[in-house]
C-alpha cells in the first residue's frame, strides 16, 4: 500500500469509529440499563470493533510510509479526543482545565507524528 491522502482519511476514520465504539461498549453500562443487562451482546460488538482498529492501523501505517510508532501515537491521540467529546456529550461531564490541556497535548502529539519529518 502506498502513501496517499486517502490512507490518512481512512486511518483516521477507522480509528474514530473504533474509539467511539469502544467508548460506548465500555461506558454504555453507566448510561443505559440495557447495556448493563446484556454484557454478552455488548461484548460481541468487540469483533467488528476489532476490524476498525485493524483497518485504522493498516491505513495509518501506509500513510506513515510503513512506520509503526507514529500510528500508535496517532491512534492514542484520537482516542483521547473522542473520549473527551463523548464523555461531555453523553454524560455531561464538562471540560476542566486538566482535560483541555490533555486534549491540546493529544492534538500536538498527532501533529508531531503526522507532520514532523
Amino acid at each position: 500500500m502506498e502513501y496517499t491522502i486517502m490512507n490518512w482519511f481512512y486511518g483516521i476514520l477507522f480509528f474514530f469509529l473504533a474509539h467511539a465504539a469502544a467508548f460506548l461498549q465500555l461506558n454504555g453500562q453507566f448510561k443505559w440499563e440495557w447495556f448493563a443487562k446484556h454484557e454478552w451482546v455488548i461484548a460481541l460488538f468487540g469483533v467488528p470493533m476489532s476490524f476498525f482498529y485493524i483497518w485504522g492501523t493498516k491505513y495509518t501505517v501506509a500513510a506513515m510510509d510503513g512506520l509503526l510508532w507514529p500510528t500508535r501515537f496517532i491512534g492514542f491521540g484520537i482516542g483521547i479526543i473522542i473520549y473527551a467529546i463523548l464523555v461531555n456529550l453523553i454524560f455531561g461531564e464538562g471540560f476542566s482545565t486538566k482535560t483541555i490541556v490533555s486534549i491540546t497535548l493529544s492534538v500536538i502529539l498527532i501533529c508531531i507524528q503526522a507532520f514532523w519529518k
